[in-house]
């Protein structure tokens, strides 16, 4: 979590295994995944929309991990952990309800990597997975750890449904996995209240 000085080796690998736990959890009927099925029927071209996924996250998650870690210095550690394990139990609550994409709205008709990464990175603004990553990067103030654990995430939820589509989407008990996300931040939210609770 939040450290002064050296940043021990097991608290980097936490935040990396948190990051991809949570991130990869909660985009499972995320609409950026359902979005990833939209670009893979459309384009069929695997290796570019899963290029363009990669980017967009990784400019994203930056972006928003950068901002987590300006917010988290000007807190204290205990009010820092506080505000993180309220917004991870936000996060919990968020998780259990579905998201749906508007099959209306078009999809570029430009490249498969052109299309991907500016859709994809629009539609990952203010999503979910974009707050965990702001939450992530201010409780453990790692910039690259959380972004390289999130985009992670992304590409291990989005990379079976580009290469296998609906049939590997319908197949997955969304409602148990939704449930298991939630529980998940559930548990990494009261961890962090309980650190507050202790700095207080």
């Amino acid at each position: 979590m939040v450290t002064t000085g050296a940043w021990p080796e097991h608290q980097g690998m936490e935040a990396f295994l948190v990051s991809i736990g949570t991130v990869a959890l909660a985009e499972m009927g995320d609409r950026t995944q359902l979005l990833s099925l939209v670009l893979a029927a459309r384009y069929r071209r695997p290796w570019p929309i899963l290029a363009g996924i990669l980017l967009a996250t990784l400019v994203n998650h930056a972006a928003a991990a950068w901002v987590g870690i300006a917010v988290g210095r000007l807190l204290t550690p205990a009010i820092l952990d506080g505000i993180v394990g309220l917004s991870m139990i936000a996060m919990a609550i968020w998780t259990l309800r579905p998201d749906s994409l508007d099959e209306t709205a078009s999809v570029s008709t430009r490249g498969a990597f052109v299309a991907t990464t500016i859709c994809f990175f629009i539609a990952e603004i203010g999503d979910k997975t974009q707050i965990a990553t702001i939450a992530l990067a201010a409780g453990y103030s790692s910039l690259a750890t959380v972004v390289a654990g999130s985009t992670s995430g992304m590409l291990a939820a989005n990379v079976p449904v580009v290469f296998l589509g609906h049939g590997f989407a319908n197949r997955l008990p969304m409602q148990i996995i939704h449930y298991g996300a939630a529980a998940l931040f559930a548990t990494v939210g009261s961890l962090f209240l309980v650190r507050a609770a202790i700095g207080f």
